[in-house]
């Protein structure tokens, strides 16, 4: 089979023929409908061989933790869970399993994911029913959406009648931002990116109000950054009233240069994380299928891989794209 893999340390992938995997004991086969892109994937093709080898990667393996399909054998339409987890530490037994110590490589992320014809599961918690969604649009939902709804699900207890939400960048996570609090949140939700087609979508998707950057004298009761970088973190941080929180998402790598005691809301919450748990998957699927969010794609061969991953590098999406094998 055709598989886009890492085949070794600080190298772009490439697509290469492998042999079909083989279930063992335990394990099902999945025949890939689609596999969503992600920036973490254009920054794996740079990590050293000796960081990649301390999170226990081993290399070569196939990218791709987006993935939907149809189990082998039943044809049921599944998606996969992007992060790993081991189900039985003290963070999993607490439904809290994006803190898994063991999650540091998985489907995707030093082991093989989803861009290929076939991928391996090997834990059956990893498998998640769609129902009547389509598996060829339904992989975002694993990880962007995924990822979003955990970080509004965070600040859900600080939202109420009258509240405000800020979305800072309104791209493919910050979309799924916006719709979750829409639906789940009675607050004024502002979506906030300085493109004009994203703050566009913003609009179509039930933003109350975009902008093209924080005005000043906003003061929300929660802000969530899916940006990360020092300009939007101070913004963003600044723009949160008493009692109110900030949540990192974005991995643009930035830093808050205020001061501490009187730079942070006061009586309120700074958060950050990785991932998203098995219960945040799920209830996105649930939201899915009941019509309540959009999931916007853009649709890529498996010959168009390169081409795809230049556009998301670009910036120039306004949804998730999808290789559609």
């Amino acid at each position: 089979m055709l598989a886009y893999r890492m085949t070794q340390w600080g190298t772009p992938p490439e697509t290469v023929t492998v042999p079909d995997p083989e279930p063992g004991p335990g394990e099902v086969l999945v025949r890939v409908a689609s596999c969503g892109l992600c920036r973490s994937d254009l920054t794996m093709r740079h990590i050293p061989a000796a960081a990649g080898e301390a999170l226990g990667w081993r290399m070569p393996f196939t990218l791709g933790h987006e993935t939907a399909g149809w189990i082998a054998g039943t044809g049921e339409p599944v998606a996969l869970v992007s992060p790993t987890s081991c189900g039985t530490c003290r963070y999993c037994l607490r439904g809290q399993d994006s803190g898994c110590p063991h999650g540091r490589a998985g489907r995707g992320y030093g082991r093989d994911g989803g861009l290929a014809e076939f991928v391996l599961v090997s834990d059956r918690r990893a498998l998640l029913p769609l129902g009547d969604l389509d598996p060829r649009h339904a992989g975002p939902l694993t990880d962007a959406g995924a990822t979003a709804h955990h970080a509004v699900r965070r600040v859900l207890p600080r939202l109420s009648a009258g509240g405000t939400a800020v979305v800072i960048g309104a791209g493919g996570l910050g979309a799924f931002a916006i719709q979750f609090l829409r639906a789940l949140a009675p607050a004024t939700v502002i979506a906030v990116d300085p493109l004009p087609a994203r703050r566009a979508h913003a609009d179509r998707i039930g933003a109350h109000q975009t902008v093209p950057e924080l005005p000043k004298r906003l003061r929300a009761d929660v802000v969530l950054d899916f940006v990360g970088t020092d300009q939007t973190i101070t913004a963003g941080i600044g723009a949160v009233r008493t009692g109110g929180a900030f949540g990192l998402i974005g991995s643009a790598g930035g830093r808050f240069g205020g001061p501490w005691f009187t730079g942070l809301p006061r009586d309120g919450e700074v958060f950050t994380f990785q991932g998203s748990s098995i219960a945040d998957a799920q209830d996105v699927i649930a939201l899915a299928r009941a019509g309540l969010i959009d999931n916007q794609v853009q649709e890529f061969a498996f010959g168009e891989i390169d081409r795809a991953y230049a556009e998301l590098a670009a910036g120039t999406l306004t949804g998730r794209a999808v290789i559609v094998l």
